[in-house]
């Protein structure tokens, strides 16, 4: 309250007699009854709201009406989640209906049993008494039922209602309860615990035996996770139920209710502007507090964990196509050979057309821009002869697939690189996975790759053995065609090995050359001779 008077001093710019001073009051109230954000603003006077947050609680604020049954929200450390979902919600909640059923569940019970605590604080504070007079805890600490309503670390009951909040570490009982409600905020602890299959495997088997039976067919669920692997309990539901991601809070009215809905936000912006994050590509999601300087040497330091944890994208290393450490850049040499580009339009809807401009010097490819875009072709056929201009292309290579070779002669007119227009008729995923390692070995990007290209940075260092388990391979694809259109390795048959080198340890060196040979047998490898 304290923080909404000072606001209304600063928008009136004169000081409050008493009859705007209860008109203020009164309107404040009526907007914290029935708005989440409004009651946060209402009953805390430090909330730092950033526009992420506006969202966020927006989202909650329908699933505490019962808009939303299943929710599941993954956000980086420290920014916010918990505040929402596991402190202010449930108070709020209670004070729309003080008969509700809940549980609040996190990696171990002593972190329920704060979450427990802090909404009793909320609720007894004579703000929160303003607002839900119906809503009430007992004055004082009860242990057993008898004849008083509960109250303790682990579970309180609201005064005169069926009301009840319940606080669960994870693989505790909840045997005898029905409950309208569950929230589960974090349940595993760090990266170790996320990164061990059987902490993995317990959670799971927990939440399908013990969470789930105690559900209604009009019981709501939240899960608020920073996200330590794939197969965590978000991506066992992803695996196993129709889960939508929400792009804009429209979305909302015509998803089915009895589907999940999902809401990720990432510390740094991967993707274009969108309605519900309006960041652009390589933004903070809180710059004052985490700023992208702060966040870019995290990602520096361990990237596959800088995408669990604060991306929301978890991917298990063993599990990728490319491992290790990309190779980077902070300036191309001067000997230039070629200044070339390779082009894949996109297929599909859900496809990105990837166009990479790179400079090649020896056998290696430094990449110079890219485009990496869902954009219409009316948008593309505009940036994609620029880009190819800026970069000084000469010559570009276009699959000519789906489309693609008059999309090619569109571009063409626009740009003076020469545009090679051809068929790709060899297996995309036997192409990719034979070149990989001449792919990492060959190719280097600038050192804010990263940054600069954040959604085809986030889809190659994710990409997974599992071909099938990718959702895009469009980056793999392009870095691939690169690969094959400037670096051959000629592999001889092994009769004619073995027949030359025989030769040649009995004496008999005619036509033989050691450099070829070297090159020819081994490839990018070390030296046989």
């Amino acid at each position: 309250m304290k923080n909404l008077l000072k606001n209304y001093d600063r928008q009136k710019g004169y000081w409050m007699n008493e009859k705007s001073l209860q008109a203020f009051k009164e309107s404040a109230i009526r907007k914290a009854r029935t708005n989440l954000k409004d009651f946060t603003t209402y009953t805390t006077t430090d909330f730092e709201w950033q526009p992420y947050h506006k969202v966020y609680y927006e989202i909650l604020d329908r699933f505490a009406k019962g808009k939303i049954k299943k929710l599941m929200v993954s956000m980086p450390p420290q920014h916010g989640k918990s505040e929402g979902s596991t402190r202010r919600l449930p108070s709020f909640m209670f004070g729309l209906n003080p008969n509700l059923r809940l549980a609040v569940t996190s990696y171990n019970a002593t972190i329920a049993r704060k979450f427990n605590r802090d909404n009793q604080r909320i609720i007894d504070t004579p703000e929160y008494a303003a607002l839900f007079p119906e809503t009430k805890l007992n004055s004082s600490n009860v242990v057993t039922v008898a004849s008083s309503f509960l109250r303790n670390s682990e579970e309180f009951e609201i005064v005169g209602h069926k009301g009840m909040l319940k606080a669960v570490g994870r693989g505790g009982a909840l045997t005898s309860i029905t409950l309208d409600c569950v929230i589960m905020d974090d349940l595993y602890k760090d990266y170790q615990e996320g990164s061990s299959p059987v902490i993995r495997e317990s959670a799971w088997d927990w939440y399908t035996s013990v969470v789930k039976t105690r559900l209604h067919n009009n019981s709501q669920q939240l899960i608020v996770f920073t996200r330590w692997h794939e197969e965590d309990v978000i991506g066992r539901i992803e695996e196993n139920e129709k889960v939508n991601v929400i792009t804009s809070l429209d979305d909302l009215d015509s998803y089915n209710p009895n589907e999940w809905v999902k809401l990720n936000f990432e510390a740094i912006k991967t993707s274009e502007k969108m309605p519900i994050d309006e960041r652009g590509v390589g933004e903070a999601l809180w710059e004052n507090r985490h700023s992208i300087e702060k966040l870019t040497e995290e990602r520096r330091i361990d990237p596959n964990k800088f995408e669990c944890l604060h991306q929301g994208n978890p991917t298990s290393k063993e599990g990728l196509l490319y491992s290790g450490e990309w190779r980077t850049y902070d300036h191309i040499p001067e000997n230039v050979s070629k200044k070339g580009n390779y082009t894949d339009t996109a297929d599909a809807g859900a496809d990105y057309l990837c166009s990479i401009c790179y400079d090649r010097v020896g056998d290696d490819i430094y990449i110079t821009d890219i485009l990496y875009t869902i954009d219409s072709m009316e948008a593309t056929e505009v940036m994609l002869p620029k880009m190819l201009n800026d970069a000084g292309t000469k010559q570009a290579d276009f699959e000519s697939n789906n489309g693609g070779r008059y999309f090619a002669i569109n571009i063409q007119k626009n740009t003076k690189a020469a545009i090679n227009s051809f068929h790709q008729s060899m297996n995309k995923e036997a192409r990719i996975v034979s070149n990989s390692a001449q792919v990492q070995r060959h190719i280097l990007f600038p050192k804010d790759w990263h940054n600069r290209w954040g959604m085809f940075w986030k889809h190659l260092t994710g990409f997974k053995k599992n071909f099938r388990a990718n959702a895009h391979d469009d980056a793999a694809d392009v870095l691939t065609g690169i690969i094959e259109k400037n670096i051959v390795f000629k592999t001889p048959k092994q009769p004619s090995y073995e027949n030359t080198h025989t030769k040649f340890l009995k004496g008999d060196s005619t036509g033989f050359n050691a450099a070829t040979w070297n090159s020819e047998r081994n490839g990018a490898g070390s030296d046989f001779f």
